[in-house]
C-alpha cells in the first residue's frame, strides 16, 4: 500500500505553499488507495509551539485534507510530533558512530558561511571537512571552548536516483555537499537524519515535497543505505512564489490562510491551487475528493509556479 505523509514545520500560521504540498501528499496518495500520515517536525521547539501545530491541524481539517495516522488520529507508530522522538534519532546516531563516519565539529556559523568558503547553486556552504582530522588532543582542548556539532563523513561516491516528477539527480556528496549535520551545538538532531529515522519507522513509501527538497535526497539515501533502510519513491514539485518572485514564508505571514478565510472557501482556494498546479483547467470550486480524478503528475509544470496578481483577492 502507498503510505503518503505531509510533515510540516508548525513554526508559524499555514500558507499557500504548505498546503499546495498537502494537497498533492493527499492527491498522490488517495489516488493509489494508499493512506496518509501527518507527522509534525517540530525539533526546534523553540520556534514551533504547540499553539501552531494544533492551529495547523484546524486548518486541514478545514481545507477537508484529512489523514489516517497522526496526531488526534493517533496510530501505530505515535508519537507523531518529532520533539517526542529524540529517542530514535539517538540510537540511529550511534548505529552510525559504532560504523566509524561520525565526528565532532567546532566551526563556528561564521566560519562556515565565510566567503572564502565553497557554495553550492542554492546558497548553502559546502562542508571543507575542517575538523574531519583533528587529533584527540586538539577535539578535546576545542570542546573546553565550544560544545561540538555531529557530522557525517561524505563518501566521494555519485548517489543517484529518479525523482517521480522531476526525473534524474545526481550529487557527490563528498565535491557538492560536503560531510553534513547529524546533531547541531546545542544537541539538537538534524532534519536529515530525523526526517529519514521518522518515515523509514512510519513506513513511508512516497515523499511528496517541493523542489527546494531535491537537494536533499542523496544525503538521505545515503543514511538510508547506512542504516540498512528502505528508501521511498520521491517526488518533488515546484515551488509556489510570491507575485513579486519571492518564496513565501511563514514569516512575513506570505498568502497565509489567516488571510484568506472568512474571504474564500476550502473549496475555493484548492480550486484555485489545483488550477495553478496544472490539473484542474477550470480553477472553479472544488473539494480534495473532487479533484482526485483530475490529478496526474503529468500535468504539474517542473518550473516554480508564481502567484498571479489577485488571485487570492489579498
Amino acid at each position: 500500500m502507498t503510505v503518503g505523509r505531509f510533515a510540516p514545520s508548525p513554526s508559524g500560521r499555514i500558507h499557500l505553499g504548505n498546503i499546495l504540498c498537502c494537497l498533492l501528499v493527499w492527491l498522490s496518495a488517495r489516488q493509489k488507495g494508499g493512506k496518509v500520515v501527518l507527522r509534525m517536525e517540530d525539533l526546534d521547539t523553540a520556534r514551533c509551539p504547540m499553539r501552531y501545530a494544533e492551529q495547523m491541524i484546524q486548518d486541514l481539517r478545514w481545507l477537508g485534507l484529512d489523514w489516517d495516522e497522526g496526531p488526534e488520529t493517533g496510530g501505530p507508530d505515535a508519537p507523531y510530533f518529532q520533539s517526542q522522538r529524540t529517542g530514535l534519532y539517538r540510537n540511529a546516531l550511534e548505529r552510525l558512530e559504532a560504523m566509524g563516519l561520525v565526528y565532532p565539529c567546532f566551526c563556528t556559523r561564521a566560519e562556515l558561511h565565510a566567503a572564502s568558503a565553497p557554495h553550492r547553486g542554492d546558497g548553502c556552504a559546502i562542508y571543507a571537512g575542517t575538523c574531519r582530522n583533528l587529533t584527540p588532543a586538539q577535539r578535546a582542548e576545542r570542546s573546553r571552548r565550544r560544545s561540538p556539532a555531529l557530522r557525517l563523513q561524505a563518501p566521494d561516491q555519485e548517489i543517484s536516483f529518479i525523482d517521480g516528477h522531476m526525473g534524474s539527480y545526481a550529487e557527490n556528496l563528498a565535491r557538492d555537499c560536503g560531510d553534513f549535520l547529524l546533531r547541531r551545538s546545542d544537541g539538537m538532531f538534524a532534519y536529515q537524519l530525523a526526517v529519514v529515522v521518522d518515515d523509514a519507522a512510519m513506513g513511508v513509501t512516497e515523499v511528496v515535497r517541493g523542489a527546494d527538497l531535491l537537494s536533499s535526497t542523496p544525503r538521505q539515501l545515503y543514511l538510508y543505505q547506512l542504516l540498512g533502510l528502505t528508501p521511498p519513491e520521491f517526488y518533488h514539485f515546484p515551488l509556489l512564489l510570491a507575485p513579486d518572485g519571492r518564496r513565501l514564508s511563514k514569516r512575513d505571514a506570505d498568502a497565509g490562510l489567516e488571510a484568506l478565510q472568512g474571504r474564500i472557501s476550502a473549496k475555493e482556494l484548492l480550486g484555485k491551487l489545483a488550477w495553478l498546479a496544472g490539473f484542474h483547467p477550470s480553477g472553479t470550486p472544488q473539494s480534495a475528493a473532487g479533484l482526485l480524478e483530475e490529478f496526474s503528475w503529468e500535468r504539474v509544470p517542473m518550473e516554480d509556479i508564481r502567484l498571479p496578481e489577485g488571485l487570492f483577492d489579498l
